[in-house]
């Protein structure tokens, strides 16, 4: 069974919170309607440029008011299907304005949003929709050249619980899904009368939950993180306060609302401050810097692969306009300095560090906090360090330490590895169907995020990314840091991107190998990467042994790369 969605925290944790001031009783759905009362006829959302190579259907962009009219015409249309509060709806849809609405619809009749990766095919469907217990699937009949309902269809017997599968977008001559197709338009005043009184009847609760997101799945079955309106209010503070959105920014989001990265980095400071949100998927990069230029965006997200190409690039940069930009969010990935001191010396430009997870991991480094370029690619606040204090609300909210993984020791010295360990109001209350998982807290009940740090900085005031637990590269006994070698290989002239893993070795038990995928026309032997590195004076137990290169890194539905698929398989013996 899933996890009750109301009531997701114990009481004592609620009461201790609200004390705080860290959570507040405000919902998600209150917020949007601040919103509309405040901005009106100011333009709220926009859709991805390329909208109709995606779904066959032209860009619109609406107003705060036209939103709310269309939102609350979709949940009285889901209040029709039987869509009853605490009931979880699957959500397979682009970034559009259609998936804002469905957000916003669902979480105003006290519905669980679950949204899926496009990528996602009948088998994912079922996985998800069974631990989750979708009652309803929305999606739409075309994306680029896929019919996503058709997956849909075929999927829902082997899903028990699933009643319908609805389309949204615009009206189409015919659709696969047996139950309805849904075409955004005005509420009526019945519409306004169904879903008022829904919501009068049964107001939300901030406990509630309000979307089940799932894990990447990079080593095994994802899991489901359900969230509340606690969680996603307090989670937000990050991304607002970093880079200090206000509400005459532009927001452009890259990245698919469907976890931390598009619903936290974009979608949440929206909807908190008022900006104006312009949507793309998938990532495309000339329709990324078109939209740039044309909404003028002041603020976007950026993978660091995008921004360290760009950087060398400069038949592309003499091509497109980022004059409007006075800032870049980035992360999933460690920042290479040499990129971040790039972007700030040639474009003036400071390039914010993000570290975060579904679960409510959440480190940043800001230009405010971190003014050298250097030390923001290397390092994060150790939130809680005597005597320092950071600009970021989360600072005072967020409780860090460093367990050393063998012995379950607190580390407080700098220079050892540890895992760390969080917690505060923006950590998860735990996973769907819990109760048989291993538990992702330790005995204090601290996030134990499975990443691995190290305490840095004159005063032990920085947090130093080390590596995945499970990266680690083991060779011969000294473990190397992936990472570390990554970021040096970056500044090679020739790659464009790497990852480094460990092969299977009888002797050593691992040995180094370099995946790695090349700028344009450039070449590179693994004897040249070598004397790169040797130039650079690394250990040299640390140099790879293979070098293997590729067209692209394989990555997951949400962009995480799959590093197990990138290690040399050992060899069977008889």
């Amino acid at each position: 069974m899933v996890q009750a969605k109301r009531g997701l925290h114990p009481k004592s944790r609620v009461d201790d919170f609200l004390e705080r001031g860290w959570w507040t009783t405000d919902t998600l759905d209150q917020l949007f309607l601040d919103q509309v009362t405040a901005r009106g006829d100011a333009t709220a959302i926009v859709d991805p440029a390329n909208r109709r190579d995606l779904v066959g259907s032209d860009p619109r962009r609406v107003s705060w008011n036209e939103l709310e009219a269309e939102v609350t015409h979709l949940a009285a249309r889901l209040v029709e299907h039987g869509i009853v509060r605490g009931d979880v709806i699957g959500v397979q849809l682009p970034n559009s304005i259609e998936l804002a609405e469905v957000y916003l619809a669902a979480w105003s009749i006290g519905a669980v949003v679950s949204p899926l990766a496009m990528q996602y095919r009948e088998h994912e469907l079922v996985t998800m929709a069974n631990r989750a217990e979708f009652v309803t699937l929305v999606t739409v009949n075309q994306f680029g050249a896929r019919n996503p309902a058709a997956d849909a269809v075929a999927a829902r017997d082997r899903i028990p619980t699933l009643r319908s599968v609805l389309t949204l977008g615009a009206a189409i001559e015919a659709t696969d899904a047996p139950d309805a197709h849904i075409v955004p338009a005005t509420a009526s005043a019945s519409d306004r009368e169904l879903v008022g009184a829904r919501r009068s009847d049964d107001p939300n609760d901030p406990n509630d939950c309000v979307t089940i997101c799932w894990t990447s799945g990079t080593e095994g079955e994802p899991k489901g993180v359900p969230r509340t309106h606690f969680d996603w209010i307090a989670f937000s503070v990050a991304t607002i306060d970093a880079p200090r959105v206000v509400v005459d920014d532009v927001l452009l989001n890259p990245f698919p609302m469907i976890n931390m990265a598009g619903i936290n980095g974009m979608f949440l400071p929206w909807l908190v401050t008022g900006a104006t949100l312009v949507q793309h998927h998938p990532f495309d990069a000339p329709t990324f810097f078109r939209q740039i230029a044309v909404e003028r965006v002041t603020y976007t997200l950026a993978p660091p692969a995008l921004l360290w190409m760009l950087l060398h690039n400069d038949a592309l940069l003499a091509k497109i306009d980022l004059s409007s930009l006075t800032r870049i969010g980035s992360g999933s990935a460690p920042l290479q300095p040499a990129m971040v001191r790039g972007w700030q010396e040639k474009f003036g430009l400071s390039v914010i560090n993000f570290f975060g997870s579904n679960e409510g991991v959440s480190l940043l480094s800001s230009a405010e906090d971190f003014p050298d370029p250097d030390n923001r690619a290397r390092y994060f606040p150790r939130y809680g360090t005597p005597g320092i204090t950071w600009s970021s609300r989360i600072a005072e909210r967020v409780s860090v330490k460093l367990v050393d993984p063998e012995s379950g020791e607190e580390i407080s010295e700098p220079g050892r590895p540890g895992e760390l360990h969080l917690a505060g109001p923006t950590i998860f209350p735990g996973y769907v169907d819990g109760e048989n998982l291993d538990s992702p807290f330790d005995e204090d009940g601290y996030l134990k995020t499975g990443d691995i740090f190290e305490i840095a900085g004159d005063d032990n005031q920085y947090l130093r990314y080390v590596d995945r637990g499970k990266d680690l590269v083991i060779r011969g006994g000294m473990n190397i840091a992936p990472v570390e070698l990554e970021g040096i290989i970056a500044e090679h002239p020739a790659v464009a991107e790497v990852a480094v893993v460990g092969d299977p070795d009888e002797v050593l038990g691992e040995r180094v190998a370099a995946v790695v995928v090349l700028r344009e026309n450039a070449t590179l032997s693994l004897d040249e990467l070598v004397a790169f590195l040797k130039e650079r004076k690394i250990a040299s137990f640390k140099l790879p042994e293979r070098l293997d290169i590729r067209e692209e890194l394989p990555r997951n539905a949400v962009g995480k790369l799959l590093k197990r698929e990138l290690r040399k398989q050992p060899t069977n013996v008889d």
